[in-house]
């Protein structure tokens, strides 16, 4: 098949643009699939809008119809925000990255510091040891003492959302301390 023909055959099948009845179908049938918020919603159906068009009369309100699905129990943030980090916790993943990510998502507001994504000190340990575990990062992995690969691992641990001095204390242990991680200096 030609170019030419495949996009004579892409025009012809072409999707109607979005109207008020079409835009909320699209809405509903994202909410039946996926767990979200209202901010991810709205952000979908931004992309829909910028892909199909729009026929309807005036701007469309995405805001209210977030609303309305969710007053009609189609969204639940706090469910949300609960699988979203319970996930993010068994990746190893540290509470300020579990935090920025909730409220990019919507499900935390920005003034919020714990919320869902609440991690005392031990755990925040045992997320960054969980972390390390995974990447085969410090007493995890091979022994190196190339200073480069040091600070990748530290950057990889800052960018998961680990706090620098966790990070460096479990860097620094050597393999034969894995168990005694909180001891190491």
């Amino acid at each position: 098949m030609t170019k030419q023909r495949r996009q004579q055959e892409r025009a012809r099948r072409a999707r109607p643009p979005l109207d008020p009845a079409l835009l909320e179908t699209a809405a509903l049938r994202y909410v039946e699939r996926f767990q979200t918020t209202r901010a991810r919603l709205v952000r979908h159906l931004e992309a829909k809008l910028r892909q199909r068009g729009w026929a309807g009369e005036g701007a469309p309100d995405l805001p209210a119809l977030a609303d309305r699905l969710a007053t009609r129990g189609y969204i639940d943030e706090a469910a949300f925000a609960d699988a979203r980090t319970r996930g993010m916790k068994a990746r190893g993943l540290g509470a300020r990255r579990i935090r920025d990510q909730l409220r990019a998502d919507g499900a935390l507001a920005s003034g919020t510091d714990t919320g869902a994504a609440g991690v005392d000190e031990t755990e925040a340990e045992a997320l960054a040891r969980q972390f390390a575990r995974r990447r085969r990062f410090g007493p995890y992995g091979p022994e190196t003492g190339d200073p480069r690969t040091r600070a990748r691992q530290m950057a990889a641990m800052l960018r998961a959302g680990h706090a620098p001095q966790i990070a460096r204390r479990i860097l620094n242990c050597p393999p034969e301390d894995d168990d005694a991680l909180v001891d190491c200096g």
